[in-house]
């Protein structure tokens, strides 16, 4: 058990985790709407291949992911908290065979530095549960110039009501 687990369960977090639904939003709320599982609540969550994205930091293969070809207007949402990460109208058709967007919500993701290829990359990770979404790069269009290439695995479109 890690030092950050051990202490939310002496501090009365074990109560919490016991009431399934309510506790794990009521324990991310006690940290700063950040979401922390357990990595057996993860695997219990998600998929393998979704397991593998965003808590391994993998990838889905390119032009599988029905979201690339996506058109309806909505948010994408991540799958692991459900937190919102792009609407719609920043979306754009990169033709590398992920689902590309040009900006993020505000405060939706944080980024590290990744060398898995040698050469620097910027990775991005959901700023609430930490799940790993893609890389971002500075060859999208304009307004910003980046993109941010996302694994279609991890996200969940959330169409417009109307």
């Amino acid at each position: 058990m890690d030092r950050r687990r051990f202490i939310s369960l002496a501090v009365g977090g074990a109560g919490l985790l016991l009431l399934p639904g309510l506790g794990r939003n009521a324990l991310a709320a006690e940290r700063g709407d950040k979401l922390l599982l357990s990595d057996a609540e993860w695997k219990r969550r998600l998929t393998s291949q979704q397991y593998h994205i965003l808590r391994e930091e993998g990838t889905e293969r390119a032009f599988t992911s029905p979201l690339d070809k996506e058109k309806r207007r909505g948010t994408y949402h991540c799958i692991g908290c459900d937190q919102p990460l792009f609407p719609s109208r920043f979306k754009f058709d990169s033709g590398t065979g992920w689902p590309s967007f040009y900006d993020v919500l505000p405060g939706a993701v944080e980024t590290t530095t990744d060398y898995k290829l040698i050469y620097p990359r910027t990775e991005y990770h959901c700023s609430r549960c930490g799940g790993h979404h893609g890389h971002v790069f500075e060859d999208g269009p304009k307004p910003t110039g980046l993109r941010y290439c996302n694994n279609g695995a991890v996200l969940k479109f959330v169409p417009d009501k109307g």
